[in-house]
């Protein structure tokens, strides 16, 4: 759904990590309702109004681009993670640059985001933070994933310590291959994220988990 820039509200959705999959058919789901959406990706391109360019290991590039969404459309009402370093490795068959370059990326990037736009959401008194988990049993074929995935289910739980008197902040915790036209249909998760971001406070949910057992919960 294309939006002009005279539709703008005054909030809308970033989408951090909008590349092909899950991040664009989210971008795409909260732009169906009208709301306007931003997307961060390393290259700038992907779906959303407004596509700006950032790694989410450079924690000025990302401070800087969550900014300019903040100048076109105000505090967003949604601000999505899903960045991730998505790769099989084993013990040891990483060094100890490669692992932090994957830390940075699956959790990190998602500490900086939080730190950046939470403390102005909460004063707002509303609006969701969800990140894109995974992994709830470790893989030892993905060692770097999973600590990583672990890693971010533990901040959610931070963050909502911190903040969840007045922000949501759950995970989509997605256990599979993400493939268009199977159970892990992007499209179909993307479901996921905007049934958590309408959810009635009083029925707030911290996680989703897709699995092939199904939807929980």
């Amino acid at each position: 759904m294309a939006i002009g820039w005279e539709e703008w509200v005054v909030a809308g959705v970033v989408v951090i990590g909008v590349g092909p999959g899950i991040g664009e058919a989210v971008a795409r789901r909260f732009a169906r309702e009208g709301m306007p959406v931003a997307g961060i990706s390393r290259t700038g391109g992907g779906e959303g109004a407004l596509a700006l360019k950032a790694d989410v290991r450079d924690e000025a590039a990302l401070r800087g681009a969550l900014d300019a969404a903040a100048e076109k459309f105000g505090t967003p009402d949604v601000v999505v993670y899903n960045a991730a370093v998505v790769r099989p490795d084993a013990v040891g068959g990483l060094d100890a640059q490669g692992h932090l370059d994957a830390w940075a990326v699956n959790v990190v990037g998602a500490i900086t985001a939080a730190g950046h736009v939470l403390p102005e959401m909460a004063r707002r008194g509303s609006g969701s933070f969800i990140i894109t988990g995974g992994m709830p049993e470790p893989k030892a074929d993905y060692v770097s994933l999973s600590l990583g995935k672990a890693g971010v289910r533990t901040l959610v739980r931070l963050l909502d310590q911190t903040y969840g008197d007045s922000v949501h902040v759950a995970s989509v915790t997605v256990d599979g291959a993400v493939e268009p036209g199977t159970f892990f249909d992007p499209d179909d998760i993307a479901e996921h994220y905007w049934r958590l971001h309408v959810q009635p406070r009083e029925l707030w949910q911290s996680e989703v988990l897709h699995s092939e057992d199904g939807v929980f919960p």
